[in-house]
This record gives C-alpha cells, sequence and structure tokens, in this order.
C-alpha cells in the first residue's frame, strides 16, 4: 500500500503536482541525450559516473557506448553495474551461472530456451523485465550490453514508466488506483515435466519502492492474466493506447557492438532481427533486486 504522503498516492494531488513539475522539467526530447562516451566501464571516470547518473536521476535509464566492440567479456557489465551499488544478478532459471543471460537466439538447435522469446528472433512487445516474479524477486533495475547487433533489425525502444505514470494520472486517476490494487494482474503457475516450477502469483502492477515507482507490465497475453473489472480494462486500454502512439520520452535506439543500457527496470520493446549463424545477435542482461544508486555522491 502507498503511504498517502508519497506524490504516487492517488489521493496526493499537492505533492504529485510537485513532482509531475520536477519530473518533466527539462526532460529530454531525443534519445541521443541519454548516450554517455565511456572508454572503460570496468572503471568509469568520475566525469562519466556524473554523466550516467544525471540521465538515471532524470529519465530513470543512460545508454553507454564504448570501444570495446564485440568482445565477449560479461565482467564489463558486472563492474559497469556494481559501481551503482548492483552486484548480485537475480539468479534466474534461463540465466548462465553467474546470473547474466547471453540473450541470443537458440531456436535453430532444439534448446530449451528457444521456447522463449528473449531467445529467439522475434520481437518483443512493450514490457518490464521479470514482471513474473514474487514480491521477494522483484527486477528493479537491469542492464544490457551489446556484444554483437544483427545484420537488420532488433532496435529497442525506451520508455521511463514514470512518464506513462504521469500520462495515465492526467487522463484518469482511477487509472493508477485499478494498477494499483492488489489483485490488478496474475502470473499463472509455470509448469515443467517435474510439475509445478513457479507458483501462480497475484499482485499489483503499480507499486512504490523506496519511494521510486515500480511497473510491472506485459503487452502480451500468454504469460498474464489481468483483473477483469471495467476500472482495470480501462487503465489497459489507456496505457496500450498511450505505447501505441510513441509518447514524448519513448526512444527508438539500436544498440552497437560496446554499447549498452542501464535503467530502473523502465518499459522497452525489442524489433524482430535477422542475422546468421556465424555471426548471431548477442546481448548480456542483468537483472537486479535493487534500484541504481548514486554512491560516489555518497562519499
Amino acid at each position: 500500500m502507498i503511504p498517502i504522503e508519497s506524490p504516487f498516492h492517488p489521493d496526493n494531488e499537492v505533492a504529485y503536482q510537485r513532482w509531475r513539475s520536477q519530473k518533466l522539467s527539462a526532460y529530454p526530447l531525443h534519445g541521443d541525450t541519454l548516450i554517455v562516451q565511456v572508454q572503460n566501464p570496468a572503471h568509469l571516470s568520475d566525469v562519466e559516473y556524473s554523466a550516467l547518473w544525471q540521465r538515471i536521476a532524470k529519465t530513470n535509464m543512460a545508454v553507454y557506448a564504448t570501444p570495446l566492440g564485440e568482445r565477449e567479456d560479461k565482467s564489463v557489465l558486472q563492474k559497469l553495474m556494481a559501481q551503482f551499488g548492483l552486484a548480485r544478478p537475480d539468479a534466474n532459471w534461463l540465466a548462465d551461472e553467474d546470473g547474466i543471460s547471453s540473450l541470443t537466439p537458440r531456436d535453430e538447435n532444439g534448446e530449451k530456451r528457444g521456447e522463449f522469446i528473449p531467445y529467439t528472433h522475434h520481437r518483443i512487445r512493450w514490457h518490464t523485465d521479470g514482471y513474473y516474479n514474487p514480491p521477494q524477486r522483484r527486477i528493479f533495475a537491469m542492464g544490457l550490453h551489446c556484444v554483437r547487433q544483427a545484420d537488420r533489425g532488433g532496435e529497442n525502444d525506451l520508455y521511463d514508466h514514470d512518464l506513462a505514470y504521469i500520462a495515465l494520472r492526467d487522463l484518469d486517476s482511477n487509472h493508477i488506483r485499478a494498477l494499483m490494487a492488489e489483485d490488478a494482474m496474475t502470473i499463472p503457475a509455470r509448469t515443467d515435466e517435474l510439475g509445478i516450477a513457479r507458483e501462480e502469483e497475484t499482485g499489483p502492477a503499480l507499486l512504490e519502492e523506496k519511494g521510486l515507482l515500480h511497473l510491472r507490465y506485459t503487452a502480451r497475453t500468454k504469460s498474464i492474466l489481468w483483473k477483469q473489472d471495467q476500472a482495470t480494462q480501462a487503465a489497459l486500454a489507456s496505457l496500450e493506447t498511450l505505447l501505441a502512439n510513441k509518447p514524448m520520452g519513448a526512444f527508438t535506439l539500436r544498440l552497437e557492438p560496446g554499447m549498452g543500457v542501464i535503467c530502473n527496470n523502465v518499459l522497452h520493446t525489442r524489433a524482430c532481427f535477422e542475422d546468421h549463424p556465424g555471426h548471431r545477435r548477442l546481448l548480456y542482461r542483468a537483472r537486479y533486486h535493487e534500484h541504481l544508486a548514486n554512491l560516489r555522491e555518497r562519499g
């Protein structure tokens, strides 16, 4: 339950308007504004760190570009995220042993990962990562690092969930109430050959964690059951319309080798893509149970 004093509480209009004004002031209008040139992501300079954090503080995300090219080294992402207080990636069952996922097509060789859309060539619609996780394993931050890009396609759309909240609340505060309900969404149980691998889980789509908003969402219909009341369905329809119309603050980005995104689990997509067996698209992905933190500001 969000406390009444929070700007995210749908009944606290004064605090909301103050937060809204600060959020929208000087908000970037172009995706290129998010990009910071970084020489060595494992050891950020003070200037590089400050530039990345400035973007994260405003938009919940930042993009870095390095001269590393197609270097296969997951420690690059690990060490970068650690500088923002994130040292233990979520050990999801499809990740590698170090908790970092190697996102590359597996559908051509029959691997089990190929049953899941991140490991295929297909597009991925708007979503936040780990929306299906239980409360004790919420995904509040994530990083993506590009090693190899596709021959064609593979672009990402990125959209700050704070902006989605503002758009929905300005339209109708009942949308916020509906998405914050404790039974707004249900993730069906996942089964495997041994039985139930993940229990059914019901919870809110919108919540607050340590003063920051968090959104659990997917545009897919296969892996989620939304509450069927009028208020929830109206909120979902408004969100779908918003995302379909490329709102202000929705940026399209093609990560090239050596580039990456670090974010507080913003809404994002992936376009379908084409590559070939000798040069598979490869991105490293790390998910975390904490938000990005400005450690250098703490001294």
